[in-house]
């Protein structure tokens, strides 16, 4: 059988996704079966995207031709040079009875303790994922931060890790193993960050990966090199869909600090590669791919100011609070990490107190193709006016400070919804749970650019009556430098009124022209009861629920007369018959 049927491949690809270890047969004495792993089963794995350990057994070791003697490693190295995701390899004999509790511990040993997530076997160096961890591990456990373990700080770390103190003759030992092969890993004051590093890497070369593994999990790690989930208070950001997640004061405080330890110049940019240090004890840099990348606004030297900063931490509590608190527990916030968050008020009550409490609000912008909305999320950003248009296909987001009257400062999150992606969104019951307010943009001097904006505003809005979700809703009359298209205002006006929103925010981002726009945005959603759009279905919903409570009123009144008219005749019969 060259290849698997369709039936068979889908019932080994089940089978695998339950698996911890895959162990790969070939027979000792059948040199064609060895080949059969190389040209079908490992590629058939990959391509089936199998990620847990593989052991290769040779069975039936005693009938090999022993006047052919080669060794396992002759037969073996050129195909684990080929196929990386091989962890180890053995001969066994199940008729002789010849290793075959080894083969069922080195299955146990990979699953336990793979040596893949910690290890390149090709540059023969630590990955670098194991190489951030070990740092915040050596960071936690260097507790005077004077940059080297102590005899003492070694031996605490012995203790919490393996539940055993180190003899003095034992740290003398260890040191002078390291300072032998490596002369910077230790110095005076003790064993260096390099040092330590070169520790694990001798014990990984020599087999003793069980050692690392036990450092690792001690200090709250899995196998793929990332904070268990249990380390995370989940329960702590759980929250109705109308509510959002922000950082505390005193998680904002910590990151100012850890802000100003990271840009030593002390100039107000952090540079991409003072950033890449920061998070250099995470598993990597968690703002490298969307939405994250480029959404926060960069100085003139390609880095991050303060607010900047702020503001993607901002955007990463937003959208993944669990995002946010494994990174701080990676850069070393000392406080409980559920009190680095905070649960807002719902936008229900928000609306009710005619108030909203909140520093960080979520915008969706809205519009058709070529309206301007990639423009004003780039001015928002600082970003130059570009001539050339590209589409946008996936959502973007641009977050920033929008500082108001009497200084005080709100973070706005500005998300961008493709004009072909407004179905889809609003197919989801809750998706303007989210949303703290919405902007519709349009080609000012394009009439079907201002119509199919005012298509998607009436979606908006009835998707927000159904579903009890209403935003604030604004207008932007983009490309201000154009002329308008006849009637521009006339109808503008007459769909604002009718809909009882404020009239069209004319803009230009070519000539750099705003109107205070982004801060009128954060205006209207700090008062969520105004700015709420109204439908003509809407509208009559609204007045035949009236009608209905205003004919229960009626009722109830009109029973409520009865009952008394019964009451005061009982009183009177009783009386006359009394007096009768």
């Amino acid at each position: 059988m060259n290849n698997l049927s369709a039936e068979d491949r889908a019932k080994l690809a089940e089978e695998l996704r339950r698996a911890d270890a895959v162990v790969l047969t070939y027979a000792c004495d059948r040199p064609e079966t060895l080949n059969r792993l190389s040209t079908f089963w490992l590629p058939e794995l990959r391509q089936l995207e199998v990620k847990v350990p593989v052991i290769v057994v040779g069975c039936k070791l005693d009938l090999r031709d022993e006047q052919q003697p080669i060794s396992l490693e002759q037969v073996m190295s050129p195909i684990m040079q080929q196929f990386r995701e091989i962890e180890t390899c053995i001969e066994c004999s199940a008729f002789k009875h010849i290793q075959i509790p080894e083969v069922f511990y080195y299955a146990q040993k990979a699953v336990l303790h793979p040596t893949a997530p910690l290890f390149d076997q090709e540059s023969q160096t630590l990955k670098s994922r194991c190489v951030r961890a070990l740092k915040r591990i050596f960071i936690l456990c260097d507790h005077d931060r004077d940059g080297a373990l102590s005899d003492a700080e070694l031996n605490d770390f012995q203790v919490k890790c393996f539940n055993a103190p180190l003899q003095p003759s034992e740290i003398v030992g260890v040191k002078r193993v390291v300072q032998e092969k490596l002369v910077e890993g230790v110095n005076e004051r003790g064993l260096t960050l390099t040092g330590f590093l070169f520790l694990h890497a001798l014990f990984i070369e020599k087999g003793r990966l069980e050692t690392t593994w036990t450092v690792l999990r001690k200090f709250g790690y899995n196998n793929d090199i990332e904070l268990l989930d249990e380390l995370i208070p989940y329960s702590s950001f759980k929250r109705a869909p109308d509510q959002s997640v922000e950082l505390t004061n005193d998680a904002i405080e910590f990151l100012k600090g850890l802000y100003e330890l990271f840009d030593s110049d002390f100039d107000n940019n952090l540079r991409p590669q003072e950033v890449e240090e920061l998070f250099s004890t995470a598993p990597e840099s968690p703002w490298s791919d969307a939405p994250y990348k480029d959404a926060a606004e960069r100085t003139a030297l390609g880095g991050l100011s303060l607010d900047a900063f702020l503001s993607e931490w901002a955007l990463m509590t937003l959208l993944d609070p669990a995002r946010t608190l494994k990174n701080l527990i990676y850069v070393g916030y000392p406080g409980d990490p559920a009190s680095a968050i905070r649960v807002t008020r719902r936008r229900r009550l928000d609306r009710k107190k005619q108030q909203s409490e909140r520093n960080v609000f979520q915008c969706f912008i809205f519009g058709p193709k070529t309206a301007g909305k990639s423009s004003l999320l780039n001015s928002f950003l600082g970003r130059l006016y570009l001539d050339s248009y590209t589409s946008t296909i996936d959502e973007h987001y641009a977050v920033n400070f929008v500082e108001l009257p009497g200084g005080v400062k709100k973070t706005l999150v500005l998300r961008e919804i493709p004009e072909d992606g407004v179905r889809n969104l609003l197919s989801n019951k809750e998706s303007l749970a989210a949303c703290d307010i919405a902007v519709f943009v349009h080609d000012s001097s394009d009439e079907s650019s201002w119509k199919r904006a005012t298509e998607l505003l009436v979606d908006v809005a009835t998707h927000g009556e159904d579903t009890g979700y209403e935003v604030p809703c604004l207008i932007v009359a983009a490309k201000d430098d154009l002329d308008p298209f006849p009637l521009a205002i006339q109808d503008s006006t007459r769909v604002s009124q009718d809909m009882g929103i404020e009239a069209p925010i004319p803009i230009s981002s070519k000539l750099g022209d705003f109107n205070n726009i982004f801060r009128r945005i954060v205006n209207a959603a700090e008062h969520p009861h105004m700015s709420i759009p109204e439908t003509e279905a809407g509208r009559s919903r609204k007045q035949y629920h009236r009608l209905i409570n205003r004919s229960l009123m009626f009722i109830s009144v009109g029973a409520a007369v009865v009952v008394v008219g019964l009451a005061a005749y009982r009183v009177y019969a009783t009386r006359k018959n009394t007096s009768g």
